[in-house]
């Protein structure tokens, strides 16, 4: 770039003075891409959320806010090409762009569509009618929304469908939000964020923008407020411990990284079609995003007598995944968010070497010129051919182009095995034998958020074990948080309060029309 971009908050319905701050640079090369604004004040920014954007969007009723969220995404649509030039510093290739960009114009769509079945109101019923005594007097459920502000921490990885999977259900909800992106590729949130604002789609102080350190804003919520975090499990955690997020009984979900898993059925054999689908999709969650995706793989369980024909089949393809410079259209692999980030892959991939065998990868790759100032890293696949009694295969992510082989004697073992991971966003099964999927779902779905079974006649139609769908929950147990983002309608419990109304039949007619 020729220009550093001066990036901007956006507080109280304008964009704040920029600032020279910390320098943003290219995963490619190295090069300065923006430059981070100056802290804003958080407090007024509470303060605008709570009395100026919540007001205004609990005003509008729900079919009118999924109006606005259709307009949102036809704003996206019509200038996401911005978003892709910008996109490639983010060490994204344009097949990785699209996951993220595509996936959140999408996301916005969904929603949208999802209002037009939620009533012209601005209070919804929540499930029967219950009598509750005799006459007329009636029990019902109501959702309606909180009346303060969403706060949402996002991580780095996903640049705009981090920020619109959580504003999609918070502003159909009729909650205002105040978005604080995770610093590395914050420039493309930017932009996104200001083709929003632009759009003229949204009334004032609907959302706010806040770049750099949030400062005091955690200790400033109530119970009226929201946060929704995606990271990793220790910034969770302290974070969700802070003495006024528990005094104040304020409502905080987390969506963490974790240690997905794929298992290939023990049915399965070199000859049939899951086998290749199996060794695909692992391929492709390695290289996809360079690996940083919360719901990457992580662990590839097959069944032991398999273990060395997966292992040589996932090298071959792994060996056609061209690694370089994202924007060109022969790239497969393109580079980690930053060195810092890859710093961080090799530190956890020398904790995982302890226990793990390296196959192949594991290199810094060599590119020449410019591109060796860049955040790549290879595609590396390590074997621990002793999972049952391994530790940190089960507990160390590499946030990256990273897995782990490992192989299960039956069922059992697998499903002991991928509930190592104590808690995980994600995990799927390739198997074409309907009852031995049955036993591996009903072992493993206590442990996990979303579970994607494929067999041969389903693939072509399959999603992607890696793909956060807006129709299904995204999120999972233990390790993985514990919280529930997306799934449609539910997606927005996190932003209404459900109460319970005892009136007459009359009455709670005019309250649900309201």
């Amino acid at each position: 770039m020729t220009q550093p971009i001066a990036l901007r908050s956006y507080a109280q319905d304008r964009f704040l003075p920029a600032g020279e701050e910390a320098q943003l640079v290219s995963a490619i090369d190295g090069s300065t891409v923006a430059l981070m604004p100056s802290e804003a004040d958080p407090g007024a920014m509470l303060q605008h959320a709570r009395e100026v954007g919540g007001p205004a969007l609990r005003a509008m009723t729900f079919q009118q806010r999924g109006k606005m969220l259709r307009a949102l995404a036809d704003a996206l649509t019509a200038r996401k090409d911005e978003l892709y030039a910008l996109s490639a510093f983010t060490g994204a290739t344009r097949s990785d762009s699209a996951f993220d960009i595509e996936g959140g114009i999408g996301t916005l769509f969904v929603y949208s569509s999802k209002a037009k079945g939620l009533p012209d109101a601005r209070v919804m019923t929540d499930g029967a009618r219950e009598t509750i005594s005799k006459g007329d007097f009636i029990g019902q459920h109501i959702l309606a929304p909180l009346r303060g502000a969403a706060i949402h921490i996002n991580a780095y990885n996903f640049p705009v469908w981090g920020m619109l999977e959580k504003l999609a259900p918070t502003l159909l909800a009729g909650m205002p939000a105040i978005v604080k992106p995770g610093t590395v590729g914050a420039y493309l949130t930017e932009a996104a964020f200001r083709i929003m604002i632009e759009s003229g789609a949204l009334p004032p102080g609907a959302v706010q923008l806040l770049l750099g350190s949030a400062g005091d804003l955690l200790d400033r919520l109530d119970g009226q407020d929201s946060v929704a975090f995606t990271g990793s499990a220790a910034t969770a955690n302290m974070l969700k411990a802070r003495r006024n997020i528990i005094a104040r009984t304020v409502r905080f979900s987390a969506e963490q990284d974790s240690l997905n898993a794929a298992i290939l059925g023990p049915d399965a054999s070199p000859e049939a079609p899951e086998f290749d689908l199996f060794i695909k999709e692992v391929v492709r969650e390695m290289t996809q995003k360079a690996g940083q995706k919360c719901t990457a793989i992580r662990r590839v369980l097959v069944p032991a007598h398999l273990i060395d024909q997966v292992q040589g089949a996932v090298v071959a393809r792994l060996g056609k995944a061209t690694i370089g410079d994202p924007r060109s259209d022969t790239t497969r692999l393109g580079a980690l968010a930053g060195i810092a980030q890859r710093e961080d892959v090799m530190s956890n991939l020398a904790t995982l070497r302890t226990e793990a065998e390296l196959v192949t990868g594991g290199i810094i790759p060599q590119l020449g010129g410019e591109l060796d100032k860049g955040a790549f890293f290879a595609a590396t696949l390590l074997r621990c051919d002793r999972p049952a009694v391994a530790k940190a295969v089960h507990a160390v992510e590499a946030f990256g182009p990273v897995a782990t082989l490992m192989p299960y004697a039956d069922a059992q073992e697998a499903i002991v095995l991928a509930n190592a991971g104590e808690g995980s966003l994600a995990l799927s099964i390739f198997s074409n034998d309907a009852a031995a999927i049955n036993d591996l779902v009903g072992g493993v779905s206590s442990f996990h958020g979303r579970i994607m079974i494929v067999d041969r006649d389903n693939a072509e139609f399959a999603t992607g074990h890696g793909a956060a769908l807006p129709h299904l929950q995204h999120g999972g147990p233990g390790r993985a948080g514990g919280g529930a983002e997306l799934g449609g309608i539910i997606g927005m419990m996190p932003y209404l309060q459900r109460s319970a109304i005892q009136a007459s039949d009359r009455i709670l007619t005019a309250i649900g029309g309201m």
